[in-house]
């Protein structure tokens, strides 16, 4: 399963408050589709289906994951950067043999 930075478990918790919901979990997924065959996708949610897997990472900041996107994301690590050269998250996925430019797909 993925592991966050505190970088990113800091601005996830953030986030978290903005939207004032203590139900909602962040779920990071991998779908088919992007230019090099899998996408990331990352989003609140606050439903738990039986089968997801399920880490806390600081002061309450709960990841979701289901199953099939847990074996692709497995050693992967999500980090936040707020810089003059790079904002925002990315993952570092050693599961991943090519990604390309953007930064939000891979094969």
């Amino acid at each position: 399963m993925i592991t966050l930075t505190d970088s990113a478990s800091q601005k996830v918790r953030e986030l978290l408050e903005q939207e004032g919901d203590e139900s909602l979990a962040l779920r990071v997924a991998v779908r088919p589709g992007g230019c090099s065959g899998f996408s990331y996708e990352m989003f609140f949610d606050s439903e738990l289906a039986a089968d997801d897997l399920q880490a806390t990472y600081g002061p309450g900041v709960k990841v979701i994951v289901d199953p099939s996107s847990a074996q692709l994301l497995q050693g992967a690590t999500l980090d936040y950067k707020d810089g003059l050269q790079q904002a925002g998250f990315a993952i570092d996925n050693p599961n991943a043999t090519r990604s390309c430019g953007c930064g939000q797909s891979f094969s």
